[in-house]
């Protein structure tokens, strides 16, 4: 076709371009590489290397021999050719043919491509390099843009761009349009052929097409390619000659320049140092300012260019020694005072100087500038202080506190505020103070006014310090008694409230109102102990403010009289507190036990009650429900029991106390012991009920289960509920496959059933209901597992048919979510956001993929749901055809919207990248001031040029693909556009900034190009005279080849460097035109030696060429004498060697072989001629081997001499009879017919090469020997027919006809048999070809591996950056080989193991083929991949030391530009200045950044948003606390760091200290305002944050009072019971606790609305003092409401209490009057005694009744009852009060009466025992017994005086008169008591007493 052809066309001129260095050349391509010998000279011309000698011969085997040697050559080079044998070539098969140019042009000539990228790697193939190649140099040609080696040369622009790019003086390219496509072509290969010499490969016509071949461009490019390298490696080494040249004719004029120059530059020195070292400086700014302005002006003006002087000086003389020594003169020695050495020291004298007048001059500007500073900054900063200061004294100044705590607490808080805020200041007065101590050590001219400004500010400050601290000192002792006074108000109060708790005389009605009543009492207790304490202390505190001299906040007097009153009150309530404990003490242990009682006795009646309501149960779960709470119950009775003891044990105590009336004690103790008995007896019978009944319902329960179980489990597998979906189903599929576990589970169950029935009792077990029943079980149990079989199979079907359902429905679901999300997204503006996007746009791809699976497994489920006839085939394949037609249409609009989508994003990413570009290039244009900018900008420009390159195409790309989504979707056409009509503004604004700065750097980069281009030039210059000057002869053709190559190449590189020169002669014209900083002289100079060198490399070269060229023509001679006498000795052997044939064939074969042979031997002679002919014309040449072409000539015409001798005497004689009858052919039948015959013989035939095969036999081997027998047996078939035919023809009549009958059947017979052998043979041989061909595999593959393995191991990793990467490709290669052999070699072991398989003697080698192929194979694969991390390791390390390296060249031309001639020893300096402002700028940097930071922080600082609500406030504050945190730790380390840099840049002695010290001062003050502001903010947030607080604290107690309002109780009505009464008490109670809690709240409430309101003003405080009354109106209505509650209730429970106190009292006064005279009338004193005591008893308990009745009836009066229970109570007082009245006077009479008697009875028995002592007549016998009977009468006489009183009361007592009765008469109705004695004893007695006082007895008294 048309591209085999241009193809064809391109490769042959390209070969004919490298043969023509070997003298050859094709016509056809196809033909004239068949016999190998052109394609050998090819690669030899191409690899430089000396190939196998062809063979000659036109034969065949010649051809395919030849073909093998390139072929395998190419193999040792690493070429892998896929599918071109030798006979592909050979035969002249087109395709391969050009395959196989192809592959050797990729080997030789882009395989060697390496184009370095932006980031110094390499590209990934030789092509991509190319075409980075050809994208770089045309970068920036309108027009031009080469994406692809096809479309993108059609016009041609691309082939006119690489000329002009590296020639632009052959073609005007701006003249070139895009239309004129065949003018482009044509022009650009005329001017690469005629001016360049590469050859014309290629025609308009081949470029200028619909689809140009790819591979014939690349085939041009690439001449292109390396003739352009070539050239500038030729051009660079052509500008090092000057350098050389120069050296000789300079030498006296810079020896007379040298001692002018060094004394002029003395006497200025001398003058200058004097001047310089005058230290007298000015002593203000301005001063000092001039005088460093003109010290700078000196440095920077007169000294650089007398340093310029001494450095000229110094290389004046440097080069004078030089040429001098290099010529081998005499060193020239300067005059005596002008040496570099004196020269050196006067200049370090300038120096040392001029470095001591900078530093001073330095020093003296900086310090007078920082004086200037700090005196700006000192009057700014005293003058904010001293007005601050006076506000604050104005302030502090008064002393209006206020009259109660809450004005003096806002006073505090707000001199506080004020403390605060004057501290915080201290550090601002500190500065101010150290500004002015610094600006005084400086010695500043204005010291006097800053002192004095100091002075005030510091005057002023302790002012101010002494009024705070008096005024605070004055507030606090307000504070403190204002604190005292009300927390004595608080006392008071609360004691009010205390005593009227106190004073309750109610005791409790019962218990838990008496512990209630204790447990309040403990708890005032509490307080009232606590609050003494507290009292103490606040008066002890009180009095202390009484006794302050100086100022007092109150008067004493005051103070005193709230003491007093508080102490007071305080006594009175401890009193009252003891009083009311002593009584609820009591109260409590009576209603405990009452209460106890009480209880013991309701839960005995509870439990009997219990226990005769029920019964034995009905079922199992009553049951056992009934013997749970049984067990429960005799627990609950044995705790029961324990407590019971204890609580009659409490009540024993109590009666023995005897404190309470102990009839109703005991009566309750024997009451409940009754009761608990016969709880016992009551509980043992049920116990034995249970348990009889527990058995039979065990066994029902168990049955009843399992039926219902059944049941259920047989609605479970029979329902018709199959789901609804794929889960539902799913789950009544697992629940059913549960339910059959169960099933199964219960089996044993109903196994059980009989046992179970067998264990019940009699009564149970014979029950014919319970005989049904288990035999109901049994037959629901076997129909419940049949129908859950049934029931699974259906779930299964149903499960199919869901799982299909859900797997539409989620596509569908799917394909609407991604509609959906492509409809809503909008194209992101920032690139990464773009990138997301993107990455989901690429997964979107895959979840299609996705779906378009799940849909095809729906399809395939749905064709097996239809196959299998499921029910519901139709509604399956309505869904299938749904889904299918549904993703139809949603991937339809899916991709449409995906088009869109992905264009908008692309427009996206390309719009932010143009922008970026574009940034990017206008700021290169600040730069660039100096060379080094100037080559930076350069390199920059140069890689921007190329990313454009590249993105141009996008954008075009672009442009068609938004056109034609606008054509496909008019409706989003402005959507679609919009974005690129951007990004063509943003392109255009882009090429203009290029192209604006292109322009500026045009100008600097010319005369740097010339500078380099002429040193590159001059260098290559020397290097290649070196290489012409070489005198090496070669010694072979191949060295004479290669010689000659390389001379050629040096005459290529010349011709490539004469453009150079050109250029570097038109550049120094222009530069001279320009006066450019370039010296005239110099230049002239150096171009005179440049073309001096120019010429002599060209007569060097011509010489050397015709050298070259003698011994190259002398070589092909002597090879093709070689050549003739090597084929004049082969035919010389093969005519020695020849033997007569004895057969037909061999004959035939030999005539022909014959004739060949002689036809080589004319072709030889031939030869041998034209070899003669060429050594003739050498010596008449006069070549420089004229005699040893002699020589050759002689021996080769000896040589053809002798083998003409050899041919004549060979020649056969022609023969022209008849051939012998064992000549003639005959046929193959009896050879046939007569097996074992050898039908031919090659002994007789000459040698020839002949191919032979391993192993595996070839066509003409065994393996070929049974087809061709079946051939031959076919034909053999065939003859025999004709044979019968010709039988069946011949007469009967004939002769021999029966013979040839027989003869036929006979060979009809042998043929038959021969068939099959022959197939079992056939059988047998293709089986060992299998093995022979699977071991010739192995075998193959194992030299395959083996071959590649010594690659996979070598150690050699790369010695540089260039061997690495080649070494990388090389195992990429490799492993690439190895990836695509791997089928193949899988294949072999799959087929070695299962010949491997077959126990049969040749398998065994197969066997250890297999092993050792898999082995190597193994190895291959790892050695592989080890090398291959080896290898990537290696490239890291060899690209750290390629940038090392390339980081070192490049500071080191920065070193060669800075020590160039002109600068000379200023390196230094400038290197200094320049590090100097490199860390100016960098602390430029670094500060500009704080500041910006600062700025940023600033902005949050100062955000005026303070809060919505508390939660809002309080989120900012937390996070603001933060940001403070963060920002101060982070803003410190970098303001230290900071000013670390700025100290070590001004004690380094900066040029610009004064601008630094400026920076510095600046950020610390940002940084200091960024810290105040702060600090604002948090006072802001904080004092919002309290603010919001108390709104909160509003809000949420509104809602707590709001909440308690709703949970009054409800008011009780008039009848009310008691327990409801109590009831709603203890609720009033709990609820008036709870609004306790209240008050402390409302109180700090109030507190801190009172402090708020004196620090905000206007609205703030309005709002404050609202939602305060808003708290306080809300608190007021609750409190009334709780009151009016209080009310309702204590009015209920007060009537509820009147009617029972009533009851109560009226009960216990019935009680009394029973009591009164209801006991035995006494029987002594003793029981009168008892008796009075017990009515005392009455009395005392009548009185403390009293009190009750009395308040009782003041109830009544309040509570306006009906009088009738009043009347009753005073009916019943009235009566109780005269019987007990009338009770006790008898009782007073009885007591006295018996006391008489008592009394009477023990006088009487005193006088009797008296009596016989007085009327004893014994007086006495002697002294003795007389003192003893006056001792005895003594004492007589003393008892009967204490007698007398007993006496006189006993006659007091016998007085008792009753005014109605009469004298000693006893009242009515009662009996006289008896007396032992009657009235004449008494009377006896009295006289007795009567004659003992010595008068008469008298009898009186009164009535008592």
């Amino acid at each position: 076709d048309e591209r085999d052809a241009v193809q064809k066309k391109t490769f042959t001129k390209w070969v004919n371009a490298h043969l023509a260095r070997a003298s050859c050349r094709v016509g056809d391509l196809y033909a004239d590489l068949r016999d190998g010998y052109v394609l050998t000279r090819l690669l030899e011309v191409l690899s430089g290397e000396q190939l196998p000698k062809p063979t000659r011969g036109r034969m065949r085997i010649h051809s395919l021999e030849n073909v093998d040697k390139a072929l395998q050559f190419l193999k040792e080079q690493r070429v892998h050719l896929e599918n071109v044998g030798s006979h592909d070539i050979v035969d002249g098969n087109h395709r391969l043919t050009l395959g196989l140019i192809w592959t050797i042009i990729l080997r030789f000539q882009i395989q060697v491509i390496k184009i370095k990228t932006e980031d110094n790697r390499e590209t990934r193939s030789a092509k991509d390099a190319l075409l980075l190649w050809c994208q770089m140099k045309t970068a920036g040609y309108p027009e031009v843009n080469i994406q692809n080696f096809t479309t993108s040369w059609r016009d041609g622009l691309a082939f006119n761009a690489l000329i002009h790019k590296h020639r632009p003086d052959l073609i005007d390219f701006h003249k070139l349009t895009k239309s004129n496509a065949t003018y482009n072509l044509q022009q650009a290969f005329n001017t690469a052929e005629q001016q360049l010499g590469l050859s014309k490969l290629l025609d308009p016509e081949d470029v200028n097409m619909e689809d140009p071949d790819e591979k014939s461009i690349i085939t041009y490019v690439v001449s292109f390619y390396h003739y352009f390298s070539k050239m500038k490696a030729l051009a660079v080494e052509g500008k090092r000659i000057g350098k050389v040249l120069d050296q000789a004719m300079e030498i006296e004029a810079i020896i007379e320049r040298y001692e002018a120059l060094a004394a002029e530059l003395l006497a200025w020195v001398q003058h200058t140092v004097t001047i310089i070292s005058n230290q007298k400086f000015a002593n203000s700014l301005t001063g000092v300012q001039q005088q460093l302005q003109a010290f700078t002006a000196f440095c920077t003006l007169e000294k650089p260019v007398k340093f310029q002087e001494k450095g000229n000086l110094e290389v004046l003389l440097f080069t004078i020694q030089s040429k001098l020594r290099a010529t081998n003169r005499k060193l020239y020695v300067p005059s005596e005072g002008k040496s570099i050495s004196d020269i050196n020291k006067a200049w370090s004298c300038l120096e040392k100087a001029e470095h001591e007048r900078e530093v001073s001059l330095r020093n003296e500007l900086i310090r007078q500038e920082k004086l200037e500073l700090l005196a700006q900054r000192f009057d700014h900063k005293a003058a904010m202080r001293e007005t601050w200061l006076n506000e604050n004294q104005r302030l502090v100044s008064q002393d209006n506190f206020g009259y109660d705590l809450p004005a003096v607490e806002a006073a505090m808080k707000k001199h506080e505020a004020i403390e605060a805020d004057i501290s915080s200041y201290q550090e601002r007065i500190q500065v101010v103070v150290e500004l002015a101590l610094e600006m005084e050590s400086e010695g500043y001219y204005d010291t006097k006014r800053i002192s004095a400004q100091k002075d005030n500010i510091l005057r002023q400050w302790g002012l101010l310090t002494e009024l705070v601290r008096a005024r605070r000192a004055r507030l606090e002792q307000n504070l403190a008694l204002q604190k005292i006074f009300q927390e004595m108000v608080y006392m008071i109060d609360w004691m009010e409230e205390m005593q009227v708790l106190l004073v309750s005389k109610d005791l409790g009605k019962h218990l838990l109102e008496v512990e209630d009543l204790l447990q309040k009492h403990g708890l005032l207790e509490a307080d009232i102990s606590a609050q003494t304490e507290r009292v103490q202390a606040l008066n002890a505190t009180a009095l202390k403010f009484s006794e302050l001299e100086g100022y007092q906040p109150c008067d004493p007097q005051i103070i005193c009289n709230r003491v007093n009153h508080v102490q007071t009150c305080l006594e009175e309530l401890g009193e009252m507190a003891a009083k009311r404990r002593k009584e609820l003490e009591d109260s409590r242990q009576l209603w405990a036990f009452f209460q106890e009682m009480e209880e013991a006795e309701a839960w005995i009646r509870e439990k009997e009650q219990i226990l005769a309501a029920k019964t034995c149960g009905r079922d199992l779960s009553s049951v056992l429900t009934l013997t749970t709470k049984h067990k429960s119950m005799l627990g609950e009775l044995g705790s029961r029991r324990a407590l019971l003891h204890q609580t009659m044990k409490r009540g024993e105590q109590i009666l023995a106390k005897k404190r309470f009336s102990p009839g109703g004690i005991q009566e309750k103790i024997r009451e409940v012991r009754l009761r608990w008995k016969k709880l016992e007896e009551v509980t043992g019978l049920h116990q034995q009920r249970l348990q009889e009944a527990l058995n039979f319902f065990q066994f029902s329960a168990e049955t009843d289960d399992l039926v219902a179980w059944l049941q259920d489990t047989y609605r479970i597998v029979s329902s018709d509920d199959f789901g609804h979906d794929d889960y539902s189903t799913q789950a009544l599929l697992r629940k059913h496959r549960a339910v059959v576990e169960e099933v199964e589970k219960h089996r044993a169950a109903v196994v059980a059933l009989r046992k179970q029935l067998a264990l019940l009792a009699p009564e149970h077990r014979q029950g014919v209901d319970v005989q049904i029943r288990v035999v109901e079980v049994e037959q629901l149990y076997g129909e419940v597992a049949e129908v859950a079989v049934l029931r699974q199979q259906w779930l299964q079907d149903a499960l199919a048919v869901y799982r299909m359902f859900s797997e539409v429905h989620a596509c569908e679901v799917w394909v609407d979510e991604k509609e959906q999300w492509l409809e809503r997204m909008e194209v992101p503006e920032e690139l990464d956001e773009v990138e997301v996007v993107q990455h989901r746009f690429e997964s979107l791809d895959q979840e299609m993929n996705s779906v378009m699976g799940r849909i095809l497994d729906v399809n395939q489920v749905v064709q097996q749901l239809v196959e299998g006839g499921h029910p519901s085939s139709e509604e399956v394949r309505a869904c299938q055809d749904h889904l299918n037609s549904r993703y139809r249409r949603g991937e339809g609009a899916l991709s449409s919207v995906l088009k869109i989508q992905n264009y908008l994003l692309e427009c996206a990413e390309m719009k932010a990248q143009v922008r970026e570009k574009r940034k990017a290039i206008e700021a290169t244009q600040s730069g660039g001031g100096d060379l080094g900018g100037v080559l930076a900008l350069q390199r920059r420009l140069s890689t921007m040029e190329a990313a454009l390159v590249v993105l141009e195409p996008r954008l075009v790309e672009l442009q068609r693909e938004g056109e034609a989504l606008a054509a496909d979707h008019p409706g989003r056409a402005m959507e679609v556009l919009l974005p690129f009509e951007e990004i063509s503004e943003e392109w255009e604004a882009l090429k203009r900034a290029l192209q604006g700065c292109e322009d500026s750097l045009s100008v600097a980069g010319r005369l740097q190009q010339f500078i380099q281009d002429l040193d590159n030039f001059l260098g290559w210059l020397v290097k290649t005279q070196a290489a012409v000057a070489n005198e090496e002869v070669p010694g072979s053709l191949a060295e004479a080849e290669r010689l000659l190559n390389q001379h050629a190449a040096l005459k290529e590189e010349i011709n490539g460097y004469e453009e150079d020169y050109t250029k570097i002669q038109a550049a120094s014209d222009l530069l001279v035109l320009e006066e450019a900083e370039v010296p005239y002289l110099s230049l002239q100079q150096w171009l005179q030696k440049l073309d001096a060198g120019w010429g002599k490399l060209l007569q060097s070269w011509e010489a050397r060429r015709e050298v070259l060229v003698q011994a190259h023509v002398f070589h092909l001679f002597l090879r093709d004498v070689k050549q003739c006498e090597a084929s004049l000795y082969n035919q010389e052997s093969t005519l020695a060697h020849a033997e007569l044939p004895d057969t037909v064939e061999a004959v035939t074969n030999a005539i022909k072989k014959h004739r060949d042979f002689s036809t080589s031997m004319e072709l030889g002679l031939h030869k041998v001629q034209l070899a003669l002919q060429a050594g003739e014309s050498l010596q008449r040449q006069g070549n420089l081997y004229s005699a040893r072409v002699a020589e050759a000539m002689d021996s080769l015409r000896t040589n053809r001499v002798s083998a003409s001798l050899q041919q004549g005497l060979s020649t056969p004689a022609p023969s022209s009879g008849p051939l012998h009858p064992a000549q003639r052919p005959r046929s193959p039948l009896p050879a046939l017919l007569q097996p074992g015959q050898v039908l031919s013989h090659g002994r007789g035939c000459p040698e020839l090469p002949v191919p032979r095969c391993r192993r595996v036999p070839g066509a003409h081997g065994p393996a070929a020997a049974p087809q061709t027998m079946e051939t031959q047996v076919e034909e053999w078939c065939k003859e025999v027919g004709e044979l019968q035919a010709q039988a069946a023809a011949l007469p009967p009549e004939a002769p021999g006809a029966e013979a040839v009958g027989e003869r036929q059947s006979a060979v009809g017979t042998r043929i038959v048999r021969l068939i099959e052998p022959l197939k079992e043979r056939r059988r047998i041989l293709l089986a060992a070809k299998e093995v022979h061909q699977v071991s010739h595999e192995l075998e193959d593959e194992v030299l395959w591996v083996q071959d590649r393995l010594p690659l996979a191991t070598q150690q050699d990793l790369g010695t540089n950056l260039q061997s690495v990467q080649q070494l990388i490709k090389k195992n990429q290669n490799l492993r690439r080989e190895i990836q695509v052999h791997r089928p193949r070699v899988e294949e072999v072991l799959e087929r070695a193991a299962a010949v491997a398989s077959i126990k049969s003697p040749e398998a065994e080698g197969v066997r250890r083929l297999l092993e050792r192929l898999g082995g190597a194979w193994g190895e291959l694969q790892e050695q592989a991949e080890r090398r291959q991390q080896a290898l990537d390791a290696a490239f890291q390390l060899e690209q750290y030391y390629f940038d090392v390296a390339e980081v070192e060249s490049w500071l080191g031309e920065q070193e060669l530009l800075l020590m160039s001639e002109e600068k000379g020893k200023l390196v230094e300096e400038r290197k200094g200045k320049l590090e100097q402002q490199y860390w100016l700028y960098q602390l430029g940097r670094e500060v500009g950044e704080l500041e910006h930071w600062i700025a940023e922080k600033e902005v949050v600082a100062g955000s005026p948003e303070l809060g919505q609500d508390y939660e809002h406030v309080t989120l900012l504050q937390e996070k603001f606390l933060e940001f403070a945190s963060e920002t101060g730790s982070v803003g410190q380390e970098r303001i230290s760091a900071v000013n670390q840099m700025v100290d070590e840049l001004i004690d380094y002695g900066h040029a610009d200290a004064a601008t630094i010290a400026e920076w510095k001062d600046g950020v610390n003050e940002a940084w200091a305002d960024l810290l105040e502001l702060m600090e604002t903010r948090a006072q802001l947030l904080a004092a919002s944050h309290e603010l919001h607080k108390f709104f909160s604290d509003c809000k949420e107690l509104l809602g707590q009072i709001e909440e308690k309002r709703r949970r009054l109780p409800e008011l009780a009505p008039k009848d009310a019971p008691r327990a409801s009464a109590g009831a709603l008490q203890r609720a009033l109670s709990a609820f008036e606790h709870d609004v306790e809690v209240l008050v402390g709240q409302i109180r700090q409430l109030q507190e801190g609305a009172a402090q708020l309101r004196t620090v905000y003003a206007g609205d703030n405080a309005e709002a404050i003092a609202s939602r305060e009354q808003e708290v306080l109106s809300a608190w007021k209505e609750l409190l009334g409401a709780c009151e009016e509650c209080r009310l309702h209730v204590a009015s209920a429970a007060d009537r509820v209490r009147f009617a029972g106190t009533v009851r109560d009292l009226v009960s216990w006064m019935d009680g009394v009057l029973c009591q009164i005279g209801a006991g035995e009338k006494p029987r002594d004193v003793s029981s009168v005694e008892v008796l009075m005591n017990f009515h005392q008893g009455l009395k005392s308990e009548m009185e403390a009744r009293s009190k009750s009745i009395a308040a009782c009836l003041e109830l009544g009066k309040t509570l306006i009852l009906a009088k009738t229970l009043a009347e009753k109570l005073l009916a019943k007082k009235k009566e109780l009060a005269e019987k007990w009245d009338k009770h006790w006077e008898w009782l007073q009479q009885m007591l006295e009466v018996h006391q008489f008697a008592q009394e009477a009875v023990v006088a009487d028995a005193w006088l009797t025992a008296q009596e016989p002592l007085l009327k004893s007549q014994e007086l006495g016998s002697s002294v003795d017994e007389v003192e003893q009977l006056i001792r005895r009468h003594e004492a007589f006489r003393k008892a009967a005086a204490a007698w007398e009183e007993r006496f006189s009361s006993l006659r007091r007592l016998t007085t008792v008169r009753d005014p109605r009765l009469g004298w000693g008469a006893a009242p009515r109705g009662h009996r006289q008591p008896g007396t032992p004695y009657g009235e004449s004893e008494i009377t006896g007695n009295t006289k007795l007493w009567g004659i003992l006082n010595y008068g008469e007895p008298q009898i009186t008294g009164k009535p008592k």
